[in-house]
């Protein structure tokens, strides 16, 4: 298993920016998928950022793409979700997600989950 805590969120203003960090315990985090993924009240569940296993390649939904940047540092065992030029339709609690190996867009495919962290984006 791999536990999962996250941190960072807060109030912010349109265009300003927040980081997000997801601190993972276990000794083969390095194997794992982590993704990030956000909802809204009355929305689904989706995925905004992805990063690969064993490397630092990183996918991202269109509605973010530009503007958030995902790392992963393996010596800190912490993954990291960079948000600038924030906007209101940003507005949700994040979730860090893990799953040994590969997984895809569906949240059902993530076995490992934060407590989630509330990004709020209000003028």
């Amino acid at each position: 298993q791999v536990q999962l805590v996250e941190s960072g969120g807060g109030l912010v203003q349109p265009g300003e920016s927040l980081r997000l960090s997801c601190v993972a315990s276990g000794s083969r985090f390095p194997y794992y998928a982590v993704a990030w993924f956000r909802q809204a009240p009355g929305k689904k569940r989706e995925r905004v950022s992805y990063i690969n296993s064993s490397d630092d390649n990183t996918l991202y939904a269109d509605s973010v793409k530009g503007r958030f940047t995902m790392s992963r540092d393996l010596t800190k065992n912490t993954v990291y979700l960079q948000m600038n030029d924030l906007k209101p339709e940003d507005t949700a609690t994040y979730y860090c997600a893990a799953e040994f190996g590969i997984a895809g867009l569906d949240p059902k495919e993530y076995d490992y989950w934060g407590q989630g962290t509330q990004v709020t984006v209000s003028s």
